[in-house]
């Protein structure tokens, strides 16, 4: 039975991940380097205010939100776990693709340095937008937004976990996402107010022009651990398909029941949701899933693999770079033992 490693999409403006980063110094590491790669500072990458401008603190969100997801992986690196398979949404599809080996982990967080510079929206264009659509079961999905000008289907999150709905995810024009909140069941679209950019739609077709010429020039190798696409329901084997993949994620639609598909059909018994992205017990998973996000959650992780038998890769992924320990600092030797993980009310309410 194999592990999996589940990384979220989104853009990592809510500060997250300090009590990990108090917890681990192989984390406040990673954040030293990752401030040297990026220009951004640590405070930044954890809880500072990140820059006004749209596509500026677009790109420092997503560095915010990879430090993130490494960090998790380094740390359970350094209890001897490693994934037998990955897969991500968006973002995380391409953290995932960079722990797969697939690309340097300094060229990916100067990748997304580099999108600070992308274009502004031109003045006069449309207003852009998000929404979530909660469909209820059996109904129509086509209802929510399929064909309609102005509003694009971005994303498939697949049923809830109590099967009540289906969790849809749109962008587009605000106003015409607005004027579709009035035709469906009250309570059922959701407007996203803080997401002005409308991902995963041909409105980000000139942010996908910017940045097709560094992609171009980006070194991209075959994967060395299975990668499901979250783009097409398939396990990506090349470095071309890897790069396909960054290319094609700006504006192509994404689906978690893909993902997740593709992983179970990897044979992943057990998946680890890394980062705070996805919401815990809201959606449905074809194998039990842990939540990583905060120091008790690794303890959870190592019971779960215990309890499960499931097998753990005894080689990390050559170039990944892990430091060699990922144990809290109040766990090393000659600290008093136990202290690094303590227990602490999670503040969570989903994003």
């Amino acid at each position: 039975m194999a592990l999996g490693y589940l990384f979220g999409g989104g853009v990592g403006t809510e500060p997250h991940g300090l009590e990990l980063y108090r917890a681990y110094p192989v984390m406040r590491d990673l954040y030293a380097q990752i401030a040297r790669w990026t220009g951004l500072t640590p405070g930044q990458l954890l809880d500072e205010e990140l820059p006004k401008g749209r596509e500026e603190r677009q790109s420092a969100g997503t560095v915010r939100e990879t430090a993130l997801a490494v960090a998790v992986h380094d740390i359970l690196a350094g209890h001897g776990l490693r994934p037998a398979v990955l897969g991500g949404l968006s973002l995380g599809a391409m953290t995932a693709g960079s722990l797969a080996g697939a690309v340097d982990r300094r060229a990916l967080f100067e990748m997304l340095a580099h999108t600070r510079l992308a274009p502004e929206q031109a003045d006069g264009d449309p207003e852009q937008g998000m929404a979530l659509a909660f469909v209820p079961a059996g109904a129509d999905t086509a209802l929510y937004g399929e064909g309609r000008p102005g509003v694009h289907r971005a994303g498939d999150f697949g049923p809830t976990a109590d099967g009540a709905a289906r969790i849809l995810m749109l962008s587009g024009e605000r106003a015409a996402l607005d004027e579709l909140v009035a035709e469906v069941p009250p309570g059922t679209l959701v407007p996203l107010p803080d997401r002005t950019i409308a991902v995963h739609s041909p409105l980000r077709a000139p942010f996908r022009a910017f940045l097709a010429p560094y992609l171009e020039a980006m070194e991209f190798t075959d994967p060395r651990l299975p990668l499901v696409s979250c783009l097409d329901r398939r396990t990506l084997t090349t470095g071309a398909g890897v790069r396909d993949l960054f290319d094609r994620n700006a504006t192509d639609p994404i689906s978690l029941v893909d993902v997740y598909t593709g992983m179970k059909e990897e044979g992943v018994r057990l998946g680890l949701v890394i980062g705070g992205s996805i919401p815990d017990g809201i959606l449905r998973f074809p194998f039990p899933v842990v939540h990583v996000d905060r120091p008790e959650h690794v303890e959870q992780v190592l019971t779960s693999v215990y309890e499960l038998g499931i097998d753990v890769p005894e080689a990390e992924v050559p170039g990944a770079d892990v430091p060699e320990t990922g144990v809290p600092e109040a766990d090393a030797p000659g600290a008093r033992p136990g202290t690094g993980t303590a227990a602490a009310p999670d503040p969570r309410a989903g994003r």
